[in-house]
This record gives structure tokens, sequence and C-alpha cells, in this order.
């Protein structure tokens, strides 16, 4: 690269999950178990903010080895019985006004169905590119969430994950 940034720091590929999860015993293991459902439990996640590089390519999804340092943009909402839980990102690539490519990603997460989560992120990227000068040319959503059975405490995830 020419600005002499490590190349290795700039993530090449990135998936998009959620994953839902209950237990009998504590908002913790709900949240374990929608990382499982997920298929990001093995991971040691790092959460980062929310740009995506010029040329990352999306793909369907990547399996680290367990213990892998794993960056990720991650929205998680936990809840009790009868409480509707929902967490979602979106993500967009666009050209800003000086001609730089890149993309943004948002997240989103609350007592929320789909529908809101989805008005709610698209809401988001809209200011983000705007206060950006950016013209947006891609987009994609993701978004889940579940009512918390009785007895249960419940959480959905919702992660941009990037992979080597």
């Amino acid at each position: 690269m020419k600005s002499g940034f490590p190349e290795a720091l700039l993530p090449k590929r990135f998936f998009v999950t959620t994953g839902r999860g209950l237990s009998n015993h504590s908002p913790l293991n709900a949240f374990d178990a929608a990382l499982v459902d997920a298929g990001i439990q093995q991971c040691n996640l790092v959460p980062v903010s929310s740009i995506l590089p010029r040329d990352a390519e999306e793909i369907e999804f990547y399996k680290f080895p367990p213990g892998a340092i794993t960056f990720c943009v991650m929205a998680k909402h936990v809840g009790r019985a009868g409480e509707i839980i929902g967490a979602g990102v979106c993500w967009g690539m666009g050209v800003d006004s000086e001609g730089n490519r890149y993309g943004l990603v948002v997240e989103a997460h609350g007592h929320l169905d789909n529908e809101s989560l989805e008005t709610e992120l698209r809401m988001k990227l809209k200011e983000m590119a705007r206060i950006r000068r950016m013209r947006l040319y891609a987009s994609g959503v993701k978004v889940d969430s579940m009512v918390v059975p009785r007895g249960k405490y419940g959480c959905v995830v919702a992660a941009l994950v990037f992979a080597p």
C-alpha cells in the first residue's frame, strides 16, 4: 500500500451472522448459546467500530480455529420472559466526496422486532453516509428477534465478522 499501512491489518473478507440463545440460569449463558447458534462461539471476539476496507469481500461463512482473535461489529440484546428482543447489523459500500471507496457498518439492538430493526439500521447507515458526504452503491442488512419464553433468559446477537 502507498501509505505504508500494514496490509495484514486490513481485513480481506467478512461475513454476517445472527444467533438466538436461551438459558434457564443467566443472561450470560443465553449470550453464549446465541454465539453457538451464530457459529462464532469458539472465537475470542474483539469489538471494532464501523468501517469496511475498500476491497473487503462478503463471504458466506468462515470457520475459525478455537481461540482465534476475531474482530467484529456486534449487536446484542438480552431479555427476560415475555420480552421481545432483537439485534441487527447493516452495511454498505460507497464513495465519499474525495473519491475514497470503502464501507460502513451500523448496529442496532433493543426491544424491537425485525421490521423496526431494519428501519432503524437503514436510517443510521444513511446518516453515516450523509455525514461523510458518501454515495452508497450497495448495502445489506441482517436482523433477528424473538419473544423470550416463560421461565427463560434470552439473547439475540448479530455480527459482521472480519475473516482472513
